[in-house]
Order: C-alpha cells, then structure tokens, then sequence
C-alpha cells in the first residue's frame, strides 16, 4: 500500500489535469476566436460554452488540490517557482469571469470592451498555462534553456485551444459560424502543427532524462504508437476540414474527438517521460508524498469526489447537449 498509494494520487493528478485542458482546453480557445466574429456570432459563441466554462475550471482547482493533500513537498516547490504565472494565469481566469457577466449587464455601449476583455482573459490564461508546463518539464530551472523552452510552449498551446474551441463550434453551432469555425480552424491547425513538432524535438534536448527514456531499445519500439497515432489524428484533420461535406452531414465532431486524441497522447507520453519523478532531478513521487496514515485519510475524500464531479459533468454535458440556442440572460 505504501507503495501504491501515491501511484494512485499522481494518476488521479494527472486525470484530473488532462480533463482539465480537453474541457476548459475548448472555452479559452472559443474566448480568443472572439475578436474573428461579428456581433451576433459574438452571443452565439458565448451561449455554445455559457453553462460549461465555470464547471470546467473545476478540475484544475481538484488538480492542483491533489497535489496539495499528496504531496506537499513538491506543491511548495512547484508553486513557489511558479507563482509568478499561476498568478497571471488566474488573474487571466478573473477578467474572464467578469467578462462573461458584465459584457450584456454592463449594456451594449461597453460590450466591445468587455467582448475584448474575455479574449484578453482567455489568451493570457492559455499561454500562462503553456509557460508553466515548459517550465515544470525543464524541472524548475531558471537558465536560458528553460526560458526558451517555456516560451515556445507558452506561443504555442493557445494554438491547440484554438483547434479545441473550433472544434466545440462545429459541434454546436450552424449556418455562418459553422462556416467561419471551419475557416478558423484551417487557420489554426498548422501553428499547433508546428508547435507539436517543436514541442516534441525541445523536449528531448532540454532533458537529457527524457531523451534516454525515449530513445533507448526497446523503449523507443513500445512507444512508437504515441507519435504513430498523433501523426494519424493529426491527418484526420486535415483531412476532414478539407472535406468540408462531412462536417456539414453532422461530422464536425471529428474535429473534437481527433485532438482529444492528440491530447490523451501528449499526456501518456509526458507521464512515461516524468514517472516515477514528480519534478525532474528533484525529487520522486514517494519522496514528496504525505505520510501513509494521511493518503489513506485522504484517499477516502478522493475516492467520493472524483466520480461525483464525473458525474455532474456527465449530467451538465447531457442536459445542454446539441446546438446552442441563442444567448438570454433572462
């Protein structure tokens, strides 16, 4: 037990986490598509994520908990190098928050501005989120690689939100948005694209660690199908937005499912490359883990609310499935 139990607090970590990026991934990336849209386009994007975002934050706050109540080592080091992006990046996540009210409330002379305000909230959230994650890859440090690397994911993750949020659009929208969402999304794919590319060459280079895990036999055979079935979602779309018909006939939540797909990868593939290190070259999971009598305290609170939250998640999802219907405030 004393060796499983913080095994099953770095998997519910980093479930919690990848829900996180495939859900709130979508509503940052439909707040920066924002400023493409026209007025009316405006509302019916805001009503496609209108009863989702707030939940959807849900799970970086379970995250992050998980990380408090199993290992406090590491949440004091990672926060505390971190602090000043987490800070941004909730900072980001208010304007947000007040954006999505104040945008009718405050009356249509100051939507324009608070229209801009969610944008500027969902881009510095999002790109935030990719420093954080380059800077926890590079293993804290602060030196110039790290910096560099920290920068490229922080330019390039919007781009995957971006996908994400098209993606959501075509699924709940229609007529001309439909259209736009997939003029968007030709647009967006290639930089994410790019960043995958870039992201997947950086990382070996900036951790000697993750290199010899990687390209060592027989490793480098049994993960072969991580980049494998990333290349094939990835062609997926491609394929897809230039066959425009079948997102028309109702498909259009290929989009969707192929860069969930590419999501589960990156984390599969960001877990073998971590495990058993919490943070690389520090310190490993059971070095950072809580006393035994207090993971099992705790596991009991985690067991009941991990599938509580699924739950209501499935249940929002179901209620409010289909397309959107136009923005009330009423």
């Amino acid at each position: 037990m004393e060796y499983w139990l913080p095994i099953i607090y770095m998997v519910a970590m980093g479930f919690a986490l990848l829900i996180y990026v495939v859900l709130d991934g979508y509503d940052l990336g439909v707040g920066m598509l924002l400023p493409l849209a026209e007025e009316d386009d405006k509302d019916m994007m805001i009503a496609s994520i209108g009863p989702f975002w707030d939940a959807n934050e849900t799970w970086i706050v379970l995250g992050v908990g998980i990380l408090l109540i199993a290992f406090p080592l590491a949440h004091g080091i990672v926060l505390s190098h971190l602090y000043l992006p987490v800070t941004i990046m909730l900072m980001g996540l208010i304007l947000r928050g007040v954006a999505f009210d104040l945008r009718v409330k405050a009356g249509d002379n100051r939507r324009a501005l608070w229209n801009k305000a969610f944008f500027c909230g969902s881009l510095i959230a999002s790109m935030a989120q990719g420093w954080m994650l380059g800077a926890y890859i590079t293993g804290l440090q602060h030196s110039g690689t790290s910096w560099l690397f920290s920068t490229l994911i922080a330019l390039t993750l919007p781009a995957l939100y971006l996908v994400l949020g098209c993606g959501w659009l075509l699924m709940k929208t229609e007529g001309q948005l439909l259209s736009k969402s997939i003029d968007w999304a030709r647009s967006a794919i290639w930089p994410m694209g790019l960043g995958l590319v870039l992201v997947s060459l950086a990382t070996p280079l900036v951790s000697p660690a993750i290199a010899a895990k990687w390209f060592s036999l027989p490793n480098a055979l049994w993960l072969a199908p991580i980049p494998l079935i990333t290349l094939h979602c990835y062609a997926g779309i491609l394929r897809l937005l230039r066959l425009e018909n079948q997102i028309y006939r109702g498909r259009g939540w290929k989009l969707y499912a192929y860069t969930v797909v590419i999501c589960l990868m990156a984390s599969l593939g960001l877990a073998y490359s971590l495990f058993p290190e919490i943070i690389i070259g520090q310190m490993d999971i059971w070095q950072a883990a809580a006393s035994v009598k207090s993971l099992q305290f705790t596991l009991v609170g985690l067991l009941l609310t991990l599938p509580m939250i699924l739950v209501y998640t499935f249940v929002v999802y179901r209620i409010f499935h289909g397309k959107a219907t136009e923005l009330s405030y009423e």
